[in-house]
This record gives structure tokens, sequence and C-alpha cells, in this order.
């Protein structure tokens, strides 16, 4: 590119990585896919993809091969990104830059990349995240946002996961996006109003002060352990009641801005990344991110109710049905005479401490830790499991059944169960979506605040041996040809000893 030339054309670009299989273990490129669009037609007028071969091919793994289908094989003759750097830089310098959550992700693994070789990265004239400005613009009408389900949601047919494929998919939703957005501003009183919208795709409110950047400051500047205390003395099941706003389906019609104004968008975009990140997380997140501050109990304590011991469920009662999410889709639920069925069991006996086995996309761990199961608890489970497993079967799946109860042979032969701990994140901050409690021997109970995600010191609370009284739902799921049932915790309190 000589000095004087104008670079107009938007750069979609999309990269396939390893998954890290451990904490720390960083991502390789594998592929790498550009296009170059015309800004005034949004047609294709130049494209390039090429596989990457890591510099260790151990780092493709089998999970990295589920994710995307590229293979060891695939990659051993292909040339390394020192050998495309050139060609890489010179698609994107200077060029708006535009893809599907490029923003926490693909510019990330891009400049790390060119880092590694010890180049300047290229850098972008502007940049269109379509994750953000769709869920901004668009809604979320189309469930998670994610690019498989809006590809879903206007029957484009299956996201392939490969670099060029998905870039591709990327323009021709975002041209679908925009063909609604401007139906609805034309007649925005009849078609904003009378739009079908899933009852499950909702938006954050952002009008709650509680969301604010102060509510996420309020315990961060803890000078020394990021553990704090609430104390509230109980004698009965509390959670904190700190749910955001109303949550809004669709933006209002009045003042409604130019949903085709990209170039104001970009700055906000840059400046603010939309969470929760949905590249990382399973299922859209509706609750508040702010830290819980110092209230009385009255303010802090809800009815949990709902959640029932397995003592109290009729196993002739369960039942597994599919509940529409968003158009063309659907989610498995597992009920309990008609109602969502939530689970509290107390004083479950810890058997192992926090996993970090598996990790996110970000190379966070995903937290888990297994208990002891009761013989009434694993009752109920096992018919949860059955009818959820049979559902699953005659729906069409050939995903290889996880069974919730894990039971093993040998000396120490309880059933266990393992209950995971969910995070939100809220730009590059996360923190854990349970309720963690810790009480004392005398019945003080107390809610411990984390100001950082810190497996570590989490897993100094879930000793071999504790204690725990457990509050949580049961979230069926079919994911890369693995299905079961994910025992989410909602509410922790540990006994300490």
């Amino acid at each position: 590119m000589g000095p004087g030339e104008e670079r107009s054309e938007i750069a979609f670009f999309d990269v396939e990585t390893t998954v890290p299989t451990r904490v720390g273990q960083g991502f390789a490129i594998l592929e790498f896919g550009a296009i170059l669009v015309c800004p005034r037609k949004l047609v294709e007028l130049e494209s390039y993809s090429t596989l990457v071969r890591p510099h260790d091919l151990s780092l493709v793994s089998s999970l990295s091969v589920r994710c995307n289908g590229i293979t060891r094989d695939a990659v051993v003759s292909a040339p390394n990104f020192r050998d495309i750097a050139d060609r890489v830089y010179d698609i994107l310098h200077g060029r708006i830059w535009a893809g599907h959550n490029i923003l926490r992700f693909d510019c990330a693994r891009i400049r790390e990349a060119f880092a590694e070789i010890g180049r300047p990265a290229p850098e972008p004239k502007g940049s269109i995240d379509s994750l953000a400005l769709l869920t901004q613009r668009f809604g979320r009408r189309a469930g998670d946002m994610k690019m498989a389900t809006l590809a879903t949601y206007f029957g484009l047919g299956q996201q392939t996961h490969r670099s060029l494929d998905d870039v591709r998919m990327n323009l021709e939703v975002l041209k679908y996006c925009a063909t609604v957005l401007f139906l609805e501003s034309s007649l925005p009183d009849i078609f904003t109003t009378n739009s079908w919208v899933s009852p499950n795709a909702v938006t954050r409110s952002r009008s709650n002060g509680k969301a604010s950047p102060v509510g996420m400051n309020l315990n961060m500047s803890t000078p020394s352990s990021s553990i704090k205390f609430e104390n509230h003395s109980i004698s009965s099941p509390s959670t904190h009641s700190s749910m955001g706003g109303i949550l809004n389906l669709v933006e209002p019609n009045t003042n409604r801005p130019d949903p085709f104004n990209l170039g104001a968008l970009s700055s906000e975009i840059e400046r603010e990344s939309l969470q929760p990140d949905y590249a990382l997380e399973e299922k859209p997140v509706t609750e508040s991110l702010e830290m819980p501050s110092t209230t009385t109990a009255s303010q802090d304590c809800c009815d949990y109710a709902g959640f029932l011991d397995p003592a109290e469920v009729s196993v002739a009662s369960i039942s597994a049905s599919f509940v529409p999410l968003y158009r063309g889709t659907r989610r498995m639920q597992i009920l309990h005479k008609d109602v969502k069925l939530l689970l509290h069991c107390t004083q479950l006996r810890v058997r192992f401490g926090i996993s970090t086995r598996f990790v996110d996309p970000a190379g966070r761990p995903r937290l888990s830790f297994v208990v002891d199961g009761s013989p009434s608890l694993c009752q109920v489970l096992d018919a949860c499991d059955q009818l959820a497993y049979k559902l699953s079967v005659d729906s069409g799946s050939s995903s290889e059944w996880r069974p919730v109860v894990i039971r093993k042979t040998g000396f120490l032969n309880t059933p266990t169960i393992r209950l995971s701990i969910p995070t939100v994140t809220n730009g590059d901050i996360a923190i854990y979506a349970t309720e963690i409690y810790q009480k004392d021997p005398s019945g003080i109970t107390q809610r411990l605040i984390f100001s950082r995600f810190d497996a570590a010191e989490l897993d100094t609370l879930f000793v071999p041996g504790t204690l725990v009284d457990t509050y949580f739902a049961l979230d069926p799921y079919d994911y890369q040809q693995n299905a079961g049932i994910k025992l989410v915790a909602k509410k922790l309190i540990i006994h300490a000893k």
C-alpha cells in the first residue's frame, strides 16, 4: 500500500484456534480467513484463507478438533504464521476490521501471533464487532447472539467453524439484520410491536444504576484478601436479591438512533466491551453484575421455597420436555409437577475440592467440585437422567450421554455428583455467579464477597470432608457430541469447622 493510498474496504476476518486444555496454555492460530468488502455495496471484492501450522502440533487436541474439525494432519504441511504474516498484515492494516466477537477474541489472537514472531501487529482504521453491534441494535430476539444462532434464525444453514465460511456468513447475517432494522425503522409502531420475539430473548437493561461501573468497583479496592464477609445471623435459607431491573425485549420506538449509522458506534464499541461474553458463556446471563454491599438482613434475603429437598420430590411427577428457545430451536427442561425442578440438599460432604481441569476459551478454569450423593438425592437424579436421556434419544441426538450420578467400583463406592460454579464476566473481570456463604459452629452465616476470580483461593474453602448446603438447578446440555445434565450451583453454604 502506497503512503497516500486510501483503504476504504472493510476487512471481515476470522481465526480458528486450538482450545486450551490447561490453565495458562494460550491459543494457537490454526486458520486465518478474510474477505474485503465494499462498504457502499456490501459485496465481496477479494478473499484469502489459509491453514496455519502451530509451533507445537500437540496443541491440536481432540477438544480442538471437535470445535472446528481441523486436525494435526490438516496443518502439518501448512505454512506457519511467520510465513503468512506479510499477507495478513497487508489485508488488515489501515482498514476497518469487522467480525463477530473480534474485539474480545480474534483481535487479541492476531496481536499475540505477531508478538510471538517479534513483529508489530497491524492496526485498524476502525472496528465493527457484530456481536456488540447487533446485540445493541438488533436485540436478543435471536437468542444468545452467537453466529450459529443468528444463522439458524435467518435460515442461513449451519456454521462450519471454518474461517472463510464464517466471515461470509457474518456478512450475510449483517445484511439480514440491516434489512429487518430498515423495515422496523420505516414503520416502528407496527413492526416493532408485532415482530416475533422469543420469550427467552432478553437484554440487560443499562438504565438501572446497579449495573453502573461504581457498583462494579465496590469491592475491587480490598487491600489484602479478595474475600470479604457480610455478617447476618440467619436461621432460614437466604440469598442476595440483586437482580437487575426490568429486562427490555425491544428498544422503545421513541428517540431511536439510526440503525445504519455504523460509524457512530465504532468508538462506542471499542470503548466498552459488551457483557456477558457470549463466546465464553454457555447461556445468556441476565443477573446484575453488581458486587453486593453491606445491607440489612431483610434486604439481603428472599424466599428459597421453590427449591425442594429430594424427600419432597415425587419421582412419578418428574418429567422432561422441550420448550421453545428461539425460532427453530428448543431447550430441554426437567420439570416437577409442571414446574422447573430446583433442588436443595443440606450437609453434603465434599469428596473432591475445586476442579480446574477444563477451561473456557478465555483460559479461565470452569470451576466445579464433587460431593457424596445421598440415597434420596441419587434416586431423584437417576429418574431425571433416565427421562432426559430418553427424550434426547427420541429427538434424534447421537451425543454420548454422561450420567449425572457418578458411580465407580472400589473401596469408596459412594455415588457422587459434580456441582458447577458458573462465572459471569464484565469486561476483563470475572466473578462467581453462585452465592457463597460460610456458616460457623455458632450458627452465624456470613456471605463471602470475592473481589477477584481466584480458583486457588476458592479451593481453600471446599476442602474434602467439608459439609456444604447446596441450592442448585438441573441444566440439560447437548454440546459437541456430549450430553447430560449439569448441576448448576445457585447458592452454597459452607459449614466451617
